[in-house]
């Protein structure tokens, strides 16, 4: 009990608000505050997502021109997912699919999945000695089709300005299931800008089309917006399971690390976006590669559970301050 103050969240904590008007009328997050600087919103109507991230009053994700998008808009038929696309720091991708649209196996598959739009069935925030702890559910099930469970554990510290995220996959089902996931986190202004400064220790970076390899020289380079830039995408590759990548905001004194399992999380995305008011750099660690759940078939990169299976995944995300 600290004598100075009347009621706790004077200086940390959770709060449940929702929204009201426009698109995302209804929607409910979780706000989160700590004493380390680090404030956080939990959109628990998006799958338990990270809308927003600051460190210190200072922004680092990025919101998309779609805002807060409630679940009852989304379109699921080819790339329509971008119209309630709000980005946020963390949009989480899959689980029946990721990246481009496409038909696998006589099955359907939209951009990026579905899970990303769907509600949490179930949400609680618990509070223990050093961190607040949110758990949420998210069910990606069908009658005749697949029945997959995401559980979520998002672990913020008090003191330190760092969190994890802790996802349980499971298979609900009867039979043997195709899963793909991928944490498709994505930085924003100020933190991104041409003077941010990229770090990927990849062994190897493999540019995903002709366009992104004819810069390929200037994959961690950032720019200013441009008009009509379009988007380039690297696939990084890590010699052991050290999966790692870093942004540096010299004028902001601020630095974020994303550190993680490689060995389970075998694919890497960087997404560098420099448009005008489209201006984002997505970080993005998965179990797959975004070229559609077809190609990882044939490449023998999907993933899947058998019935009562399940997989966990980890991903660690540090924010500091940088000496001046």
């Amino acid at each position: 009990m600290n004598p100075y103050i009347g009621h706790e969240s004077q200086t940390a904590g959770i709060e449940e608000h929702r929204l009201i008007g426009g698109k995302g009328d209804g929607m409910r997050l979780y706000e989160v505050h700590t004493e380390a600087g680090l404030d956080m919103t939990v959109s628990l109507d998006r799958a338990g997502d990270i809308s927003r991230l600051r460190y210190k009053g200072i922004n680092l994700s990025y919101f998309s021109p779609c805002g807060y998008v409630a679940p009852a808009y989304y379109e699921s038929t080819g790339t329509n997912w971008l119209k309630s696309f709000t980005a946020g720091f963390l949009t989480t991708c899959g689980l029946q699919g990721v990246g481009t649209p496409c038909v696998d196996e006589g099955e359907e598959i939209p951009l990026h999945g579905s899970l990303a739009n769907f509600p949490a069935e179930h949400s609680y925030w618990t509070e223990e000695a050093d961190a607040f702890v949110i758990h949420t559910v998210t069910r990606d099930e069908t009658i005749f089709g697949r029945k997959l469970s995401l559980s979520r554990e998002l672990r913020i510290s008090k003191q330190e300005s760092r969190f994890t995220i802790h996802d349980l996959i499971e298979n609900r089902g009867d039979k043997e299931e195709p899963f793909e996931i991928l944490y498709h986190m994505n930085m924003g202004y100020p933190l991104l800008d041409e003077d941010s400064v990229i770090t990927i220790p990849s062994v190897e970076v493999l540019p995903r089309d002709k366009h992104a390899a004819n810069d390929i020289e200037h994959w961690s380079r950032m720019e200013k917006p441009q008009a009509g830039y379009q988007e380039r995408c690297y696939y990084h590759r890590f010699r052991d399971k050290n999966g790692y990548a870093r942004i540096e905001q010299p004028k902001c004194n601020v630095a974020l690390t994303i550190s993680y399992d490689a060995s389970v999380l075998d694919g890497f995305v960087e997404w560098k976006m420099m448009g005008v008011r489209d201006y984002v750099l997505g970080l993005e660690c998965g179990n797959c590669l975004p070229d559609g759940r077809d190609v990882m078939r044939e490449n023998e990169m999907l993933k899947f559970l058998k019935p009562g299976e399940s997989q966990e995944y980890t991903v660690n995300i540090n924010i500091e301050s940088l000496g001046k």
